[in-house]
This record gives C-alpha cells, structure tokens and sequence, in this order.
C-alpha cells in the first residue's frame, strides 16, 4: 500500500523561513561531522516546489 502524500500551503515568507532554517541545521550538522544527505534532499525539494497564488477569503 502506498503511502499517503500530504501537502502543505505556505506563504512566500514562511517558506523562506523554514528554508533559512533548514540550512542553519545544515551548517550544524557540519560542523558536528554528521551527514547531511537528506537536508539536501528536502532543501532541494521544497525549493523547486510549485508556487501557486492561492485566494483566502476571511470571513
């Protein structure tokens, strides 16, 4: 059975701020010797991610 995909809607400051805080941890992990292969793989992708204008409409 597959796993379910789940998607999250950012605003173009919260996913700059959780890109600049991907790559703080990053930068730690360095610096600790550890590896860093899946922050690059999540880095990557939530950089190339689709960014779409979506409407809110507050009630």
């Amino acid at each position: 059975m597959k796993d379910p995909k789940y998607h999250i809607y950012l605003t173009n400051e919260e996913r700059s701020e959780i890109l600049k805080s991907l790559i703080d941890l990053k930068n730690e992990m360095i610096v600790q010797g550890k590896y860093t292969d899946v922050l690059d793989e999540i880095i990557v992708k939530l950089y190339k991610s689709q960014k779409k204008n979506k409407k809110v409409i507050y009630i």
